[in-house]
């Protein structure tokens, strides 16, 4: 539990890493993924398809 100490919020290493991941890091994710596969469907049209 955090404690104040001097004014000062006082907290282990494992409390300050407790943040929970927003909808950023799952849009990312996704929006890179996506962009991975759109340009590997885009090179095997280009070059096996023929």
């Amino acid at each position: 539990m955090a404690k104040i100490e001097d004014g000062h919020i006082i907290e282990t290493a494992r409390e300050a890493r407790g943040a929970e991941r927003g909808p950023s890091v799952r849009n990312v994710l996704l929006a890179s993924t996506g962009l991975v596969v759109a340009g590997f469907a885009v090179v095997y049209m280009v070059y096996l398809a023929a």
